[in-house]
């Protein structure tokens, strides 16, 4: 049941990774709020047509020119996807209006939205998602003002049983690009539960009756909850980097979420839930941006290229995780300027840092070409570090790495902190790739000492001793039982391209547990 499901996610991996994370959600709001709006004609949701559209406008002109002006003036690159996802999100969580002061409030909610992406940061990352902060700051302002004012609030419409099946379904293509299912699922569990129990707490202190069912469905399907995780709590650049963590934070925003606490004269609702969960995400790891300066390159094949970097600012990350690479560059494609990859070296080789990335078939990316043209001496930022791909503590456990192409980066790192810094672990390195030649990083899987079993169609030169080529067989169930004979008492790490992992994945059943990594290439 694990590997089929291993299998089928990866396929869908495969698929959503072809387009950019900021684009799939951009994508996603946008269906959103056309539905939303197709639903307006009809009165199934609260905002008016004309009231959607005006409010739309504004935030989009104002999240557009804040970003603009301000990606100027510090030389950044232009993000329109970034400025719209923020005034699309912002659309569904305020109150849609025609009226002049409370559009006036919510162009204050998108000015501080944006601004709050140069402004609230910590060297160059910005600590609260800008969408939360923009609706807080508006809600919190109003309570200070009088009434008659009407500078509006957040009002999370979003929240009704009409949207909920959109907002289900385009959350899960979101939350699977990003692999934040679990984490998303976590919080919608928890805030369901809590708001549940507030809910049968009040009406029972108040004497009245308590229908289970008819108030649980209201919660699923009326709450703004699976609008918040998917789109907002999501957020990579305000997540921490472990899954622990993540879901530590998924915890303190569903409780906060679904049981509101007041504080003096505020409560704290939604979108102060998010950020007191962001704070949290910051207090794990105190992020900031760190700049990498290229050294050298390299190619371990004629397929494959490694780059070399050096960092000034220390830059912490565990052996197998991976670092998210920004390459600025003019008129990026649907994937944008940002990629992941492994880390080739291992924490002992800081402040040297190594990534290595294949060139593939068919036209190359925006990214691959700009990242192809990044010359000695120039500086790239890393955005983030995040992974769980990484071994269990106890060193004592046999364990089975099977590495397709260059999905071998991470275990290289691994094994090259292994025979640095120790502990020594028994390990059986399966390695498939499509040609001899194509087997990246030889000397360092040589020195790390361990038993390596290649999958190829040819027959690779000069084997090491400890090495075994298979034949030419393709890796299935049974020769992989057959080259290792102890499969069942080692805990399986896969790592390759999704749609390669989806193909393996099956053939490891038998293992005593599967971690798997995926790329969706560059």
């Amino acid at each position: 049941m694990r590997t089929a499901l291993v299998s089928s996610w990866n396929r869908v991996y495969a698929a959503l990774g072809r387009i950019s994370m900021y684009r799939l959600v951009l994508i996603a709001l946008g269906l959103l709020a056309i539905i939303a709006f197709g639903g307006s004609f009809f009165e199934l949701v609260v905002p008016a047509p004309l009231e959607m559209l005006a409010t739309l406008a504004v935030l989009s002109i104002i999240c557009v020119g804040v970003d603009a002006a301000a990606q100027r003036i510090l030389r950044l690159p232009q993000r329109i996807e970034s400025s719209l996802i923020t005034a699309l999100i912002l659309l569904f969580v305020l109150r849609p209006t025609l009226d002049p002061a409370a559009l006036l409030g919510i162009a204050l909610a998108a000015l501080v939205a944006s601004a709050s992406k140069y402004l609230l940061v910590w060297r160059g990352r910005h600590i609260f998602n800008p969408a939360a902060t923009g609706a807080a700051s508006l809600t919190i302002l109003s309570s200070f003002l009088p009434f008659e004012v009407g500078l509006g609030s957040a009002a999370w419409w979003v929240g009704t049983p009409v949207l909920f099946g959109p907002v289900v379904l385009l959350g899960m293509l979101v939350l699977a690009r990003i692999e934040k299912l679990a984490v998303v699922a976590m919080f919608f569990v928890v805030a369901t539960v809590v708001s549940f129990g507030r809910v049968a707490y009040q009406l029972q202190d108040a004497g009245l009756a308590f229908d289970v069912g008819a108030q649980l469905s209201q919660i699923v399907t009326a709450s703004p909850f699976l609008f918040l995780g998917a789109f907002m709590l999501s957020e990579p650049l305000t997540m921490p980097p472990r899954r622990w963590q993540q879901y530590t934070v998924a915890i303190v925003v569903g409780v906060l979420a679904g049981w509101p606490i007041s504080v003096g004269a505020f409560t704290l609702g939604q979108e102060r839930a998010l950020l007191i969960g962001n704070l949290v995400a910051f207090a794990f790891c105190l992020r900031h941006a760190i700049r990498l300066t290229l050294v050298a390159r390299d190619m371990p094949t004629s397929t494959s290229h490694e780059l070399i970097f050096r960092t000034r600012r220390p830059l912490t990350f565990a052996a197998g995780q991976y670092l998210e690479l920004d390459v600025p560059h003019r008129r990026p494609d649907a994937r944008g300027t940002r990629r992941e990859f492994s880390i080739v070296s291992a924490p002992a080789d800081l402040p040297e840092v190594r990534v290595a990335y294949r060139d593939g078939t068919g036209p190359q990316s925006t990214y691959k070409r700009a990242l192809g043209e990044v010359e000695p001496g120039d500086a790239l930022a890393v955005t983030g570090v995040w992974g769980d791909f990484v071994l269990p503590r106890d060193a004592s456990r046999p364990l089975l790495m099977v590495a397709a192409g260059i999905g071998v980066t991470p275990f290289i790192s691994q094994l090259r902190q292994m025979r640095l810094a120790g502990p020594r672990r028994d390990v059986v390195l399966v390695y498939v790739a499509r040609t001899g030649a194509e087997l990246a990083f030889r000397d360092e899987l040589k020195a790390a000492g361990i038993p390596v079993i290649i999958y190829s169609a040819d027959q690779p030169a000069d084997l090491p001793a400890a090495w075994q080529w298979t034949g030419g067989k393709r890796l299935d169930a049974a020769s992989l039982e057959i080259a290792v004979p102890d499969l069942a008492a080692r805990h399986a790490f896969i790592s390759g391209p999704p749609a390669l992992i989806a193909d393996l994945a099956p053939a490891l059943r038998k293992a005593r547990g599967l971690t798997t990594d995926a790329f969706s290439g560059y």
